[in-house]
C-alpha cells in the first residue's frame, strides 16, 4: 500500500511481482517546513540536497521494490543521524538525554544541522528543548518507523531483504585513498558503502559495483564515504537483513550552481533502472538457494 505523510515522506509499493527490495532516498526532500528560521542563504541551503535523487529510484517499484522517500530537507533534522549525535552548541539548555556526538556533530552536521557548508551559521539563536523533540517526532521518527518497518515485513516474508540507501555526492567529492578512478580531477562517479562489509554480503556490493561499472561508471567501495545511521542501524547480515548506501556524483545529472537537472539526468535513471533489476536478479537467485 502507497503511504504519504504531507511535508514528511512518501513511500510506494510494488506494482510488479514483490522482489526482496527496499530503496530509501533520505536527502532529497525540499519542502522547507514553516518554523525552519535558518539564516543561511538559501542557494547555499539548496546545494545540501540530495536533489532528484527519489526521481533516480521512483522506478523501483517496477522491479518489484519498496521505496521510501524524505520530503523535508536533511538540514532541519537528518534522518540519516542516530538520535544519539546531538550537537550540544546548539541548544539554550543540556539535552536531558545521552548523547554520542559523532565525528558529523563536530563538523556541525548532526542530528540538527548547526552549520551548513561551507561555514554558514544556520540559525541566529539557539534551539529550544521541546523545539529539537518536536523535529524527531515528527520527521525523524516517522521515517525510521517506516523504514524499520518495511525491511522487516520483506524479511519476515521471504527470509532476506536487500536495502539500498540512495544519496548523491558533491561533484569535488574525492577519495581519500588518492585513487583517480572518475570524472577528472581525481573525483569518481560512484561510491558504495557497506561499512567495511559489517552491513551486507559483500558479494552484494560486489555485484551492484561490478553492474555499475559494466555501464562505464568508475566506482569505488567505502572510499570516502562507508555509510551512516540508516544502513548501520537496520543492517544485520546474519539474520538475512543487507543495507548498501550509494552515493553518485552530481556532476553527473545535474547543475550544481543551479540545482537543475542537466543532459545526463535521463540516462543516469534508466542506467538506475538496469542496476534495479540486476539488484532484482540477485536477490531472486539467493533466494531460491534458500528453498
Amino acid at each position: 500500500m502507497d503511504t504519504e505523510i504531507p511535508g514528511v515522506l512518501y513511500a510506494k509499493s510494488p506494482n510488479a511481482a514483490a522482489a526482496q527490495l527496499v530503496f530509501d532516498s533520505p536527502h532529497s526532500g525540499s519542502e522547507y517546513p514553516v518554523d525552519f528560521d535558518f539564516v543561511a542563504p538559501p542557494d547555499v541551503m539548496r546545494k545540501a540536497e540530495d536533489s532528484f535523487v527519489d526521481e533516480l529510484f521512483q522506478d523501483a517499484p517496477a522491479f518489484g521494490g519498496y521505496f521510501q522517500a524524505a520530503l523535508f530537507p536533511r538540514s532541519y533534522i537528518d534522518p540519516n543521524r542516530s538520535l544519539l549525535d546531538i550537537d550540544s552548541r546548539l541548544l539554550e539548555e543540556p539535552w536531558p538525554d545521552r548523547m554520542a556526538p559523532s565525528e558529523k556533530t563536530r563538523y556541525g552536521h548532526g542530528l540538527i544541522w548547526r552549520l551548513c557548508p561551507p561555514h554558514y551559521a544556520m540559525y541566529d539563536r539557539k534551539l529550544g528543548l521541546e523545539e529539537v523533540r518536536r523535529r524527531i517526532e515528527t520527521y525523524w521518527r516517522p521515517y525510521h518507523d517506516l523504514l524499520r518497518d518495511t525491511l522487516s515485513a520483506v524479511n519476515r516474508e521471504f527470509g532476506q531483504v536487500w536495502h539500498l540507501n540512495c544519496h548523491s555526492m558533491p561533484g569535488t567529492s574525492k577519495p581519500r585513498g588518492g585513487v583517480n578512478g572518475g570524472s577528472g580531477g581525481g573525483s569518481v562517479d560512484i561510491v558504495l558503502g557497506d561499512r567495511d562489509g559489517t552491513t551486507c554480503d559483500t558479494v552484494f556490493t560486489q555485484v551492484v559495483a561490478d553492474t555499475l561499472r559494466g555501464m562505464g561508471y568508475s566506482v569505488l567501495i567505502n572510499d570516502p564515504y562507508k555509510g551512516v545511521e540508516l544502513v548501520r542501524a537496520y543492517s544485520d547480515p546474519k539474520a538475512g537483513r543487507h543495507s548498501l548506501q550509494i552515493e553518485i556524483n552530481r556532476a553527473i545529472y545535474m547543475n550544481e550552481s543551479t540545482c537543475e537537472r542537466n543532459g545526463g539526468f535521463d540516462e543516469l535513471r534508466a542506467n538506475m533502472g538496469t542496476l534495479m533489476g540486476a539488484m532484482r536478479d540477485f536477490a531472486t537467485a539467493k533466494a531460491a538457494l534458500r528453498i
